[in-house]
């Protein structure tokens, strides 16, 4: 499912409406979670945060021109979906949110490499993504970003 829009406000607005209370909560437990040193935005037709220009000027590595992607949300086909980068280059981060998952929710947890996917977004563990949020600063995605993904 493609929502075209420009900003974060737009593509809650455009998204079904049995969704959008789902996506105003994920947008809201993000922004209240999010360390600083990222900005909310929208990257790659999502709403996102990234590490802006403005602290990190290299870019990202596809486009050099853009911010550094690190969060996003999306309302997909079928799912709800959270993209964390850091949980696809930081495997501690990944063993704990897979450990912590069951903890937080009854639903089993479907997950590719940064995409976390609520096929039931009543069960979304609004608590455990704030804790996910939480546990990683712009400087640590800065630093993992230079180590593992930028060549």
């Amino acid at each position: 499912m493609r929502i075209e829009a420009n900003d974060p406000e737009e593509y809650i607005q455009k998204a079904p409406e049995e969704r959008r209370p789902y996506l105003l909560k994920m947008r809201e437990v993000i922004q209240n979670n999010i360390p600083d040193g990222f900005e909310e935005g929208f990257s790659y037709g999502f709403p996102a945060w990234v590490v802006p220009l403005s602290v990190y000027p290299d870019g990202y590595h596809c486009k050099k021109e853009e911010p550094l992607p690190f969060i996003s949300y999306a309302s997909q086909k079928n799912f709800v979906a959270l993209y964390h980068m850091g949980l696809y280059a930081n495997p501690e981060l990944m063993e704990w949110f897979v450990a912590e998952y069951p903890k937080h929710c009854s639903t089993k947890l479907d997950m590719g490499k940064s995409c976390i996917r609520f096929k039931k977004p009543e069960k979304i563990p609004f608590e455990l993504i704030g804790e996910l949020v939480r546990r990683m600063s712009s400087e640590e995605w800065i630093s993992i970003y230079e180590a593992n993904i930028k060549r």
